[in-house]
């Protein structure tokens, strides 16, 4: 039996906020690194810009160090769009001067203001960057139509997010008029569409209570509601994780994400997992995931009459919103488990390169 590949993953801190770091951290103590010989070099932190630039150079030392004592047959870089784009700058080039080849798993969700509005120069050191590495993976078919514009598409891979699917009872202490949102406060996750939509909410459903999970523009964003009047009934309990988070999940009826823009959100599959009722948008790989009238509701971003008569559809008719929530959770299941997206992953691996 030859010996296992080497994968040199980078990858942010294990306690960092979002997406990226959620999708690392279930790899850690996999079936991955049964199969692989997995190691990680963290290139990211939370914190301050002094933090962030101590955590990048010490990430760019370990790698080097990485390259010359214990070279690696592939690095599978972990990127995004924006300063996240630019610190992975320096492994694709190092990987590719040493011969190693460069899978970069693009998470990012704002390619067009990231490329297609930038200028001409900031889109050639794009394509150059990009079509440096020997293959990308993205989130869904979408985000792969928009790269090949810059990669040939048969460098392309697709592999969506997973989730963990909670056992049962996944819905212990479910209350239907609770409404959730999870996620970075700001513009980009429609946030500021969301008092609108409370506001039309509470008018048909006086009882109901939202919960705004998250940071970002924790304060603006309270203000619009405190704008509204409605800051009474909406809780902020700022991030939340681990226990946190499955308790508000298992507690909570709805699932409300009004974004704007997206890859593959985490926040949606893990919703499905716990068989929320949701309202989302069609926006990146959500298509893919919500069926809209069959397993949750999915509109155009900023549809917010739309979102409110929805949130109000599941709130009013709760047997309605138990079935899509089940029939999400068995999607999720079915086509979004880790399991099945780690396999995908190994099959990646393989059309680069095996270990004898």
């Amino acid at each position: 039996m030859g010996r296992k590949m080497k994968v040199c993953m980078i990858v942010p801190d294990p306690a960092v906020r979002g997406g990226i770091a959620s999708v690392v951290n279930g790899y850690r103590g996999s079936s991955l690194e049964r199969d692989y010989e997995i190691s990680y070099v963290e290139s990211y932190r939370d914190g301050s810009k002094w933090q962030k630039l101590g955590k990048a150079l010490a990430g760019y030392c370990a790698f080097i160090g990485k390259l010359f004592r214990d070279r690696p047959d592939l690095v599978h870089v972990h990127s995004s769009f924006g300063p996240s784009f630019y610190r992975k700058i320096p492994f694709i080039y190092l990987s590719r001067m040493m011969g190693v080849p460069v899978l970069n798993h693009v998470h990012g969700a704002e390619f067009d203001v990231f490329y297609e509005n930038a200028s001409a120069a900031k889109k050639r050191r794009v394509a150059r960057v990009y079509n440096r590495c020997t293959r990308l993976i993205v989130l869904s078919e979408e985000w792969k139509q928009r790269i090949a514009r810059i990669v040939p598409a048969e460098r392309i891979d697709v592999l969506e997010n997973y989730c963990v699917i909670p056992e049962e009872p996944y819905d212990s202490g479910r209350k239907q008029d609770q409404v959730l949102f999870l996620g970075e406060l700001g513009t980009r996750k429609g946030c500021y569409d969301i008092p609108f939509i409370w506001e039309q909410v509470l008018k048909a459903v006086p009882g109901a209570k939202l919960i705004m999970a998250g940071d970002g523009e924790m304060d603006q964003v309270r203000d619009a509601f405190r704008a509204k009047g409605l800051l009474s009934g909406v809780v902020f309990p700022g991030w939340v994780r681990g226990e946190d988070k499955a308790r508000l999940m298992r507690e909570s009826g709805i699932f409300l994400f009004p974004t704007y823009h997206e890859g593959m959100p985490m926040a949606v599959l893990e919703a499905m997992s716990y068989g929320m009722g949701i309202v989302t948008t069609a926006v990146g790989g959500i298509p893919t995931l919500i069926i809209h009238g069959e397993n949750g509701y999915i509109r155009e971003p900023g549809d917010r009459e739309a979102m409110a008569q929805d949130v109000v559809n599941l709130l009013t008719d709760r047997e309605r919103c138990s079935v899509y929530g089940r029939r999400a959770r068995a999607d999720a299941g079915r086509r979004y488990g880790r399991e099945q997206h780690l396999e995908r992953l190994g099959r990646i691996y393989g059309t680069i390169g095996t270990c004898s």
